[in-house]
């Protein structure tokens, strides 16, 4: 199967590179309209609050507003940012979380996605993704993608990994290697670490002022803040540090868009915000790699008879038995939630092992890379002390990653010459949507792999109507001595489009 899965993309490689040969300025003919991506890293739409977020909220009030938008699940950073950048799920650009196993790289433990993990993967594989990305889209017609990242080195270069239209801009990273002479020439010293990041926030945003903005600049420019997110992680949702950090990312966003006033530019841009994930307040105490040593299915934190990548469980050898048990165990574990192994046929939503859902039914059956179980903890809707709601059993204060709604629903706004005036849908959406609507934009091709969809309900360009969303319920349940574990999805249909909205896990236990 993997030489087939290598074959087509190959295929769709040369195919697409004589495209772009025949078409070199495929934006030519068209308005030279630019497009402005802007990610705020974390963002919950409950945290956009006059109060909190002025500027975002004023842009929010006139733009378009999708108010059934989906982070990718897993809802982590890479996987969000691999998902955009190509317009694709897991199951089809394959990083399947911040964590990641390849065992050509490592046979006993997941490394992790900086730009220096990355690089081993590239060593050890045909193409770290294994779909095409807007970069190489855009490169093929002559035009440029730039990159603007206050976060994660991986977080920045899985958004344009082949570094083919233009540069990546990161206080940890700056490819090419080159450009970096002329970006401290032009904005002085690259800020180190800082306790707040808002050193290497403001220092992004006056390079994306400073480049994205110029006359000849790039047709996209992506901007990707790393707050709130930080903030939450380390001091929780609504923190003192949390509410200054959404003040200051939104500060941010408020001089670009003076920026583009001033400059009599916003009749020219387009604006798209998203968020890779939502959050929730964490209240776990056990992990899941301690919990399968201590339940003797595991032998020690670096073997490799059972690695972890996050969530996702690496048996080795695939050994059915071994599978079955660590599933059994996780079954009756209330702090777990939905658990998924592979289909029992291509494209079934019920997992092979009873009781557990497919990967195919979440968007993650990779041909090579994905693992044999994958776990999200359970949740419920438990306000914090500052009223959020949202809460996992995720070892922490504060995160994400998994299969709640607090994660996955996240908010979608769109403002510019090519969007509608003002109008909202309430058809499903995603992150992976939002790179073929700029294709649209501009009359690029889509490249096959891509799994998004047009978001032509919000285009001022004529498109095919999308028709009417149904919700689907997908369940499973296994009865044990204990009791029972049942599981449910929802999904989102909208046409041949699934999108997955939460997971629910209910036990009950024989008294």
């Amino acid at each position: 199967m993997k030489s087939i899965f290598i074959t087509v993309v190959i295929a769709f490689h040369v195919s697409f590179g004589a495209f772009g040969q025949n078409k070199p300025k495929a934006t030519s003919q068209k308005s030279k309209n630019r497009t402005l991506i802007f990610f705020f890293d974390g963002l919950r739409p409950d945290y956009i609050t006059p109060e909190q977020m002025p500027n975002l909220f004023a842009f929010k009030e006139t733009a378009c507003f999708g108010k059934h938008h989906h982070s990718v699940f897993p809802t982590v950073t890479r996987v969000n940012s691999a998902s955009y950048a190509t317009g694709s799920y897991p199951g089809t650009h394959g990083i399947l979380g911040n964590a990641v196993y390849f065992p050509a790289v490592d046979s006993a433990k997941s490394i992790g996605t900086t730009y220096e993990d990355l690089i081993k993967v590239t060593a050890t594989e045909d193409s770290l993704l294994t779909a095409v990305s807007l970069g190489e889209v855009l490169q093929a017609a002559g035009e440029k993608l730039m990159v603007f990242s206050s976060g994660t080195t991986g977080q920045a270069f899985l958004q344009n990994h082949k570094v083919r239209g233009g540069p990546i801009v990161n206080p940890g990273l700056i490819l090419p290697e080159t450009f970096k002479s002329r970006l401290i020439d032009d904005l002085g010293e690259i800020p180190t670490a800082d306790s707040d990041g808002s050193g290497r926030h403001k220092w992004v945003t006056d390079a994306l002022l400073k480049y994205g903005l110029m006359e000849n600049g790039p047709l996209v420019s992506a901007i990707w803040l790393s707050d709130p997110d930080g903030a939450a992680h380390a001091n929780g949702i609504g923190s003192p540090e949390a509410v200054e950090a959404l003040r200051f990312v939104d500060e941010q966003f408020g001089r670009v868009v003076q920026a583009l006033q001033v400059q009599k530019l916003t009749e020219q841009f387009n604006i798209i915000i998203s968020t890779d994930h939502g959050f929730v307040t964490q209240v776990g105490s056990v992990s899941l790699t301690d919990f399968l040593i201590q339940e003797g299915l595991k032998r020690d934190k670096n073997s490799d008879d059972v690695v972890l990548a996050e969530g996702s469980i690496y048996v080795k050898n695939h050994d059915p038995e071994k599978i079955q048990k660590i599933v059994s165990a996780l079954h009756k574990e209330e702090w777990i939630g939905a658990i998924f192994t592979k289909a029992k046929t291509e494209g079934d939503t019920q997992g092979w092992v009873e009781g557990t859902l497919s990967f195919d039914a979440i968007h993650v059956n990779h041909p090579q890379r994905t693992g044999d179980i994958l776990v999200a903890m359970d949740w419920n809707d438990h306000k914090n002390d500052k009223g959020f709601a949202g809460t996992d059993y995720v070892k922490g204060k504060a995160g994400h990653g998994g299969s709640s709604p607090y994660e996955i629903h996240i908010a979608l706004f769109a403002k510019g010459p090519d969007f509608k005036n003002s109008v909202s849908t309430d058809l499903p959406t995603s992150n992976i949507d939002i790179v073929p609507t700029i294709l649209n934009i501009y009359d690029l091709p889509i490249p096959p792999q891509m799994d998004g969809r047009i978001i032509s309900e919000i285009l001022k360009k004529p498109g095919n109507a999308m028709g009417k969303m149904k919700k689907e319920t997908i369940k499973t349940e296994i009865r044990y001595p204990w009791g029972i574990y049942a599981l449910s999805l929802e999904m989102s249909v909208l046409g041949k489009y699934r999108y997955f909205d939460y997971s629910k896990t209910e036990r009950g236990f024989t008294k």
